[in-house]
């Protein structure tokens, strides 16, 4: 997905939820919750994203500092794909499985930071979306898993063509021979770590109707750094840096 159309849609999601939020129409009973706009000191928080370069799921513990302040701490659990990446199939034989040719290693990244969040606006208490501006960073822990592909090969004792199982070798295996893809748990234990630091900022919206009840959309943008580069397609240099824009959709709850 490339950055300019991931922008068109963060953009028009933003737009559609801000117009929902505004112009929907509460009972009675949601009135009097949102009316008393209490503020509340602790938030817990969890997302699925989407970003250029895969997915993801995020967990965040909320404190506030004040009115407008909210320190942060998150961990952030991704895929993190090369662009480079293209799927392909083996299309001289049935029942083959697709893989993405050249690449090495399926990457992984477990961060774990620090954050402020800063309200530009209070939601009113008729409902309507609340706007807040964030940042944060710290540590950035990479996976590299190497990709295993099953592998065609003629078996000279009953000269009938077999599969077996292999880690991808550029120099060994090509379209020709390559069946599909391995099951997706071989590799895990042969992981190779590489750890480094990473830094967000963006925008976060809170639609929902109860204060107490947060639903947000968020959109920003995230630079993940390895002082090692990792492996990831064998016709590529090593990846250092990953540059991702990203969209996320949360629920959450605050509380004292």
């Amino acid at each position: 997905m490339r950055f300019s159309k991931l922008l068109h849609i963060v953009s028009v999601s933003l737009l559609v939820f801000s117009s929902l939020a505004v112009s929907a129409q509460y009972s009675d009973e949601e009135f009097d919750t949102i009316g008393d706009n209490l503020l509340f000191r602790k938030e817990l928080n969890g997302s699925a994203i989407l970003h250029t370069n895969g997915w993801g799921l995020e967990f965040r513990i909320g404190k506030n500092q004040s009115i407008f302040n909210k320190l942060m701490f998150e961990a952030d659990l991704l895929e993190m794909k090369d662009s480079k990446e293209i799927k392909s199939i083996n299309p001289f034989f049935t029942n083959t499985r697709s893989y993405y040719y050249g690449k090495l290693n399926a990457v992984y990244i477990l961060r774990t930071g620090v954050g402020q969040q800063r309200m530009l606006n209070r939601k009113p208490y008729y409902g309507g979306v609340e706007l807040r501006i964030f940042y944060s960073g710290g540590i950035s822990a990479a996976f590299a898993k190497p990709v295993y592909l099953n592998i065609i090969k003629l078996d000279e004792g009953s000269y009938r063509y077999i599969t077996v199982t292999e880690r991808y070798n550029p120099d060994d295996h090509f379209p020709d021979n390559i069946y599909g893809r391995a099951s997706f748990t071989k590799g895990f234990n042969e992981l190779s770590f590489y750890p480094g630091l990473y830094a967000k900022a963006g925008l976060s919206v809170d639609f929902g109707t109860l204060n107490q009840r947060p639903k947000m959309i968020e959109a920003g943008i995230a630079l993940d750094a390895y002082p090692k580069g990792i492996p990831v397609m064998a016709f590529r240099d090593p990846n250092q840096f990953f540059l991702t824009l990203y969209i996320s959709f949360g629920i959450g709850k605050r509380y004292d």
